[in-house]
């Protein structure tokens, strides 16, 4: 096990240049709990304002309100403020997992911008890199999917521009979070939904020990997500090189010169035009890469009319 001042000094590091204050979304599973006491034990010792808990109850399983109700005891016990945010309306049929992600950052969100704080501190670690890395790769992600998530994110909803995603545990593995929740003797909450082999992710992580056996640790996994997300800033610097010569915005039009577009080497040409339509269109993703193909051809053939 690691010890706890080694922990947290590898915690303090990555919130060095991290925005504060800040508010921490918790689920009451043992990632966002750590999460939340390693940001209090934080902001105690480096005498900065107290984190605000964000707790979202979807309504998804008979025990979800008491759920969220023990997490705001586990908050105020740590002395921290908790707020219960109730999702409202009705629940789809399918695609489940994609509406209460959205529903979750949809609510977080306005109270974020309610209570004045710019940046949401999520519990994504190490393994999740890994596993994110690892999904993605079998869905055939090029270089933007395949590269970390990272440290300070856009917020992951359109319409909240001013707002940050923040992730201080990406370099830490969950045992060291598990590890230190039993030092500090805080029990956790398991979801269900973990192990159910219905799901991707699931998938993927019962993968993860034969992986290790094989050399392909969690922590050599994340690293190179890590190496492929120092590429993809480097492709994004060259990028907005390329869009400054090939776009202007006159008034409410963005005008864009095909040719200076189709002179960029194409994979560069192709993440300007997605840039620029995301930009455009509001959209956090980017377009399928097939359509945006076919998109970017046509406008470099001069064919688009």
């Amino acid at each position: 096990a690691e010890p706890l001042a080694a922990l947290e000094a590898r915690f303090g590091a990555q919130m060095g240049d991290m925005p504060w204050p800040g508010a921490v979304a918790v689920s009451g599973g043992a990632d966002s709990l750590a999460l939340m006491h390693l940001l209090a034990r934080w902001a105690s010792k480096s005498k900065n304002a107290k984190p605000l808990v964000l707790s979202v109850d979807h309504g998804l399983r008979r025990t979800s309100a008491a759920e969220a109700k023990k997490v705001a005891r586990w908050a105020k016990a740590l002395g921290l403020g908790c707020e219960i945010l109730t999702v409202k309306g009705k629940k789809p049929k399918s695609d489940v997992e994609a509406w209460a992600r959205e529903q979750r950052y949809r609510l977080m969100g306005e109270r974020l911008k309610r209570h004045g704080v710019t940046a949401l501190y999520v519990a994504h670690h190490q393994d999740d890199q890994a596993e994110t890395f690892l999904l993605r790769l079998g869905r055939g992600s090029g270089l933007d999917g395949l590269g970390a998530m990272r440290r300070l994110a856009a917020f992951p909803l359109p319409g909240f521009e001013t707002l940050s995603l923040a992730r201080p545990l990406l370099t830490l593995p969950r045992v060291a979070l598990r590890e230190f929740l039993l030092s500090r003797k805080q029990e956790w909450l398991e979801d269900p939904m973990n192990g159910q082999v219905r799901f991707a992710r699931s998938r993927i992580r019962a993968l993860l020990p034969a992986l290790e056996q094989a050399g392909l640790t969690t922590q050599r996994i994340s690293d190179a997500a890590l190496h492929l997300a120092r590429a993809r800033e480097a492709l994004d610097m060259v990028t907005a090189a390329v869009l400054a010569r090939a776009c202007r915005r006159e008034n409410t039009f963005l005008l864009l010169d095909p040719e200076a577009l189709a002179a960029a080497p194409r994979e560069i040409g192709l993440r300007a035009l997605a840039g620029l339509l995301g930009s455009m269109g509001g959209q956090a993703y980017r377009p399928r890469f097939e359509a945006l193909e076919r998109l970017f051809d046509r406008l470099a053939g001069g064919t688009l009319g």
